[in-house]
């Protein structure tokens, strides 16, 4: 689940509960309700204050809604607020305003240092997210492919440029969806049946890839999906999908974990294929 999904579904959660809620419960689910954008920013001591309930109050309401401490209900709301905001500058600041001095990584060698633990971690779980009936069904359905469309925009662009890269040099007519001039639905016009599309996209998703997997649908081509959640919209027009849990540091997300799956799919074409 995105954590813009998760904040909506916590938010009506609590306006559905609210009414078998106690007294004290009620004054911090209105608070919370009606401050969302502070959340992040204000301590448990402070939206005790202001929501007029002692800070112990903050925890029985966040284990009412099955989080461990209020600080994990918080960190919902930090990581709502990082997402949508899209200048990397201003996720910085917001990072530094929100976890104070202590937690921010001041050196460039710090950043290197952390940037490579979380993404070491990351990869050594990215096998166990990977069913490996459907990485074989995902290299076949390549294997046996027409054409090759691949679609990822913004942030996703990188992986799908490489992806395309790749493909070409395994001589598989591989293409990739960039919209120049705006011509998206030109660029898919003539996929057919026998072609696989493969889309990249992530929270937030992004509208145009979301319109061109449902042309490749209406169409009969195959659909492989790379994203970061079961309930991403890309996985209900997918016959394939791949759910990447990439590694995250002061608000920032990796893409080495999905890089890795997109070499991997590359060189088991390379390895297995027929063609």
């Amino acid at each position: 689940m995105t954590t813009s999904s998760q904040l909506a579904e916590l938010q009506e959660d609590i306006r559905t509960r609210y009414d078998s809620l106690s007294k004290r419960l009620k004054q911090v689910a209105q608070y919370i309700l009606d401050n969302s954008n502070s959340i992040p920013f204000d301590t448990i001591a402070s939206i005790a204050d202001k929501a007029s309930v002692p800070p112990s109050t903050l925890i029985r309401f966040a284990n009412a809604f099955g989080f461990d401490g209020f600080n994990e209900m918080k960190q919902v709301f930090r990581q709502n607020l990082m997402e949508d905001t899209v200048s990397y500058t201003e996720r910085a600041r917001l990072y530094r305003q929100m976890a104070g001095d202590s937690k921010v990584h001041e050196t460039p060698m710090e950043i290197l240092n952390t940037f490579g633990m979380v993404n070491a971690k990351a990869l050594q779980q990215l096998p166990g997210q990977i069913d490996p009936e459907q990485l074989n069904e995902a290299v076949k359905l390549l294997d046996e492919s027409t054409n090759i469309y691949v679609i990822g925009l913004r942030r996703s662009f990188s992986i799908a440029s490489y992806l395309t890269y790749a493909l070409r040099h395994l001589e598989r007519r591989a293409f990739l969806i960039d919209g120049l001039g705006g011509m998206f639905k030109e660029q898919l016009g003539m996929i057919q049946p026998t072609d696989v599309v493969i889309a990249i996209s992530y929270s937030p998703y992004s509208q145009e890839v979301l319109d061109l997997v449902s042309l490749g649908a209406k169409n009969g081509a195959k659909q492989i999906a790379i994203t970061d959640s079961m309930v991403s919209p890309l996985a209900a027009f997918s016959d394939l999908c791949f759910v990447i849990r990439e590694a995250q540091m002061d608000g920032f997300r990796s893409q080495i974990s999905s890089m890795c799956l997109a070499q991997t799919l590359m060189l088991s074409l390379a390895v297995m294929g027929t063609k």
